[in-house]
């Protein structure tokens, strides 16, 4: 079942739909910020694949036509600064989605991320009626882990060997809300300083695991 997907906006931030006219820009800034971001990105575990941001763009939108998704693109002032996607939207008794977002170097440390997430999350709550939002994250991605906690994600445990990035199978740390948890929203409980930042605390027992490899 596919959902509107709106614009919306706090402060410098926006989060609005991505166009196919996106791409031009998208290829500058993943161009621009390749050193940024490639440590972060999926890859293909079958070898190596061919990206092209226009085809992306396009599986994108299909897939937010077919209700599984929610791709924005994250702005700062009307500038592109980044993307949001919300993926694997599930109905009925699960009605969760998970998150996934990057934004340009020179935007990081601004606020931006937090802000986007906040919002998307909020939105999925209260706009689509969603039940769960969940965040995975790897370990060595320390920016990130700072957004869960700003934010007040809950941590829920270490997954091995979970996503295929930068040429391996990586470790990933969950986090995830509830909207019994959260009845002003993300945005408004963080705006008011009310986030349980210790909520997002790892403990020290599921981090040496993460700094440990798997072994037969």
């Amino acid at each position: 079942m596919a959902t509107a997907i709106p614009t919306l906006s706090e402060g410098r931030t926006t989060i609005r739909p991505i166009r196919v006219r996106d791409a031009r820009a998208l290829e500058r800034e993943l161009a621009e910020n390749r050193g940024w971001l490639r440590k972060w990105e999926a890859t293909n575990p079958h070898g190596p694949m061919s990206f092209d941001v226009r085809s992306s763009i396009r599986s994108l939108q299909q897939n937010a036509r077919a209700g599984f998704g929610l791709p924005f693109i994250i702005e700062c002032d009307g500038e592109l600064a980044g993307q949001l996607n919300v993926s694997s939207i599930a109905y009925g008794s699960l009605s969760s989605a998970t998150i996934g977002y990057w934004v340009s170097e020179r935007f990081a440390g601004k606020g931006l991320t937090p802000t986007a997430v906040a919002l998307a999350t909020d939105h999925c709550f209260f706009g689509v009626g969603l039940h769960r939002m969940e965040i995975c994250i790897r370990p060595e991605n320390e920016p990130s882990l700072r957004v869960v906690e700003k934010l007040g994600f809950r941590y829920e445990g270490l997954r091995r060997r979970y996503i295929h990035i930068n040429g391996d199978w990586r470790d990933h740390f969950c986090f995830a809300l509830t909207v019994d948890e959260l009845p002003t929203g993300v945005l408004r409980r963080w705006r008011d300083g009310k986030a349980v930042t210790a909520d997002a605390e790892v403990p020290p027992a599921d981090r040496a695991r993460a700094a440990r490899p798997l072994v037969p």
